[in-house]
């Protein structure tokens, strides 16, 4: 399920806001200009491991991607919990870091948790199935795939030579509650709701 938590960067004890609301979760990331929006395939994903398949299935939200920010290239990247490198690829993304590009990423399938530093808040934001997240250059951020990523996700580049971070040293992101603390809380809630902390 989709979420967006907000935490205060010096109290991580408990959310400001946390919500699986998705248009309170797009009007709060809208206001912060982080796009996230919803897509739907253009036909039938038979094996989202396929990435000929999964490109053709979104090819017109990709093209208008690609057209709107000058994105050049588009791939599809995933992970199952049997994959044998997991520990070490959660570990890659869990340091924060910035880009020099907008971090795109659309969910064929699966979910992931991108954490947004912005100024004095930090949002984490569940993406899952039909997601799709851009996070504007320059923001730091991480991602947390959990200890048994499951997900099929397209990313663009503007930068041919794909994901490149530039990591602050900042040690926020240990500071934070992981992937398996904020997916047990929305899977455990069976409607939309919104909750703010005084």
């Amino acid at each position: 399920m989709s979420f967006l938590a907000i935490y205060a960067e010096q109290d991580a004890s408990r959310p400001q806001l946390i919500t699986n609301d998705g248009a309170q979760i797009a009007s709060e990331l809208e206001a912060e200009g982080i796009r996230f929006e919803r897509w739907t395939a253009g036909c039938e994903v038979s094996d989202p491991t396929d990435q000929t398949q999964v490109l053709a299935a979104y090819a017109d939200d990709v093209a208008r991607l690609k057209s709107e920010n000058g994105f050049v290239t588009a791939d599809v990247i995933g992970l199952t919990p049997d994959h044998p490198d997991r520990d070490a690829l959660r570990g890659k993304f869990l340091d924060e870091h910035r880009h020099a590009e907008h971090e795109v990423r659309f969910f064929v399938r699966g979910s992931g948790i991108f954490y947004l530093h912005l100024g004095e808040r930090v949002l984490a934001v569940g993406c899952e199935k039909d997601d799709l997240i851009a996070v504007p250059a320059g923001t730091p951020h991480w991602f947390d795939m959990g200890p048994t990523p499951d997900f099929t996700a397209i990313r663009l580049f503007t930068n041919p030579e794909g994901w490149i971070a530039n990591f602050t040293d900042n040690d926020i992101a240990a500071r934070l509650p992981r992937h398996e603390a904020l997916a047990e809380h929305f899977t455990q809630t069976a409607a939309p709701h919104s909750q703010e902390s005084a």
